[in-house]
């Protein structure tokens, strides 16, 4: 009886369950500089504005370090691009067939964005073919092989001090950043932190050991629109199809 009752305690001891230490509470300041990113915004500087000398514009977004074999034919493609919208026959193009842009292009903030904070989740909604992407917050992500490929794919993020960092696995082929090819291999990285009451930054860097040679790096800049609220967009007048003799896009004159 003495041994049942010791393995018994022993047992019992086994099954208390290990809790990890509490991660210190942030301060007020790193507090409130984590809620500045609610609220809606729009791309900086918008088409036709002109950047406020105490923000610049972010540098150009360079083009995809791809390997050369990808390079090449991806090169082409954007050289047929433009001389097809030269000669008024666009290329059909995800846009016509009324897709979303996905990751990362939403972010670039075509229409306004918004951010939403709630327990264990940011939100972010893009106005354009409303959008919609969920961000964990410390939750473990997929592995890239295991994560089902959507338009904005999985999403776990993670904050240190006031920086939001995002980590996205799951892609679909043909959801493409710039037409640059992909695998589901690629991981796009996101540092998201508001540099002023009115300001926020994202630096975003994809990386695929498939197609790419290295990290390819380039940042968006957001203004705050105070008490905008972003509109529904569905693409349901679009009159453009694709042109069966061309291959390019058509816009239907039939319709009004």
């Amino acid at each position: 009886m003495a041994k049942a009752g010791i393995l018994l305690i022993s047992l019992g001891l086994l099954a208390v369950p290990v809790f990890a230490p509490a991660q210190d509470k942030p301060g007020a300041e790193v507090e409130k500089a984590r809620a500045l990113l609610g609220g809606a915004w729009n791309r900086y500087p918008d088409l036709g504005e002109k950047p406020d000398p105490n923000f610049p514009a972010a540098p150009p977004i360079p083009p995809p370090p791809l390997k050369p074999e990808h390079f090449g034919p991806w090169e082409a493609r954007q050289k047929a691009n433009r001389e097809a919208e030269q000669r008024g026959e666009p290329v059909y193009s995800n846009y016509a067939r009324c897709l979303p842009d996905g990751m990362p292009s939403m972010m670039m903030a075509m229409f306004p964005l918004e951010v939403l904070q709630t327990r264990g989740q940011i939100t972010i909604i893009e106005e354009a073919y409303n959008q919609v992407r969920r961000i964990w917050i410390d939750q473990t992500q997929l592995a890239a092989e295991d994560a089902e490929p959507g338009f904005w794919g999985h999403s776990v993020g993670h904050w240190e001090g006031d920086t939001l960092v995002v980590d996205t696995v799951g892609i679909k082929e043909y959801v493409r950043f710039r037409d640059a090819p992909h695998s589901n291999q690629m991981r796009i990285s996101e540092r998201m932190r508001a540099i002023s009451p009115d300001m926020f930054r994202n630096d975003i860097t994809i990386t695929d050991p498939v197609f790419l040679t290295g990290p390819w790096s380039f940042t968006y800049l957001y203004k705050r629109k105070p008490g905008y609220k972003l509109y529904e967009y569905v693409c349901e007048d679009n009159r453009q199809y694709r042109d069966p003799e061309t291959g390019g896009t058509r816009l239907r004159i039939d319709q009004k």
